[in-house]
């Protein structure tokens, strides 16, 4: 599962997710990825669910690249517990993505297996996605 392997401070502050992503909007390994529409927090888990669904599909041929790490932790009291009594323990990590940002890119298969095995992966995510292919890519006969 994908996680800091050290962090400085133990909790963070939620923030809002407002507006397009400014980063990671372009394809910059991969000729084929798939970028997502919406905004969210991305845990680990869903991270290797869709990288796991892309590299099976794909038989170990080709690259892929993950685009994201979750590095924001996120807390979480207890089942029945009062209010106040401070912030509660850290639960996990996520990676707070908006829209227009690049999760997965591959490279060195055919279009048709690539965006296959992507759609695959965009399954496991819990955003609406979009496929891109790389705008100078031509098609190897």
């Amino acid at each position: 599962m994908l996680q800091p392997k050290k962090t400085k401070f133990r909790r963070m502050q939620k923030g809002r997710m407002k507006g397009k992503a400014h980063r990671g909007t372009q394809l910059a390994f991969g000729s084929f990825g798939i970028k997502t529409l919406e905004s969210c927090w991305m845990t680990g888990q869903q991270i290797e669910a869709a990288r796991q669904a892309v590299v099976r599909y794909m038989k170990r041929e080709g690259f892929v690249w993950i685009r994201i790490f979750p590095d924001k932790p996120f807390t979480k009291k207890p089942a029945e517990v009062r209010m106040g009594k401070g912030k509660g323990n850290p639960e996990g990590f996520v990676a707070p993505v908006t829209p227009g940002r690049m999760l997965i890119e591959v490279d060195g298969v055919p279009i048709e297996i690539a965006k296959e095995a992507l759609r695959l992966g965009a399954q496991k995510l819990p955003v609406s996605t979009k496929f891109v292919v790389r705008r100078d890519y031509v098609k190897q006969n």
